[in-house]
């Protein structure tokens, strides 16, 4: 197995978990206000995407900083790991870190555009 293909079933197993935790027992469990679960649901979503995404593309054999999953593995873990404690009380100031994960899956996404503009995705 890959590492990227062993990242993006931890990644799955995770999204889905806390997806389930979070549709089942969050609110129970958890005083969360409304922008707390959707902080909870968007987190989830993004993780889920970004798996998918790392265990279906093909990767090019290139330099790591051209590499899309160099950009979504720490992007995925930063942007939804950060709303996931936003979610369940962590300090507010944590939240100016999640756009750093945001940018990174961004930049992921364009270096999949570049890679395959240059023919390199097959």
């Amino acid at each position: 197995m890959s590492p990227r293909h062993l990242t993006a079933g931890i990644f799955g197993a995770i999204a889905i978990a806390l997806g389930a935790f979070g549709a089942h027992g969050l609110k129970a469990q958890w005083a969360l206000l409304p922008e707390g679960l959707t902080w909870w649901q968007t987190a989830t979503h993004y993780l889920l995407i970004h798996a998918v995404v790392l265990a279906a593309v093909p990767l090019p054999s290139v330099a790591r900083w051209q590499c899309p999953a160099s950009y979504w593995v720490p992007g995925s873990v930063i942007f939804s790991g950060t709303l996931y404690a936003l979610a369940l009380g962590a300090p507010r100031w944590l939240g100016m870190v999640t756009p750093l994960g945001g940018i990174l899956l961004l930049v992921g996404w364009l270096v999949l555009a570049w890679q395959g503009g240059r023919g390199l995705l097959k």
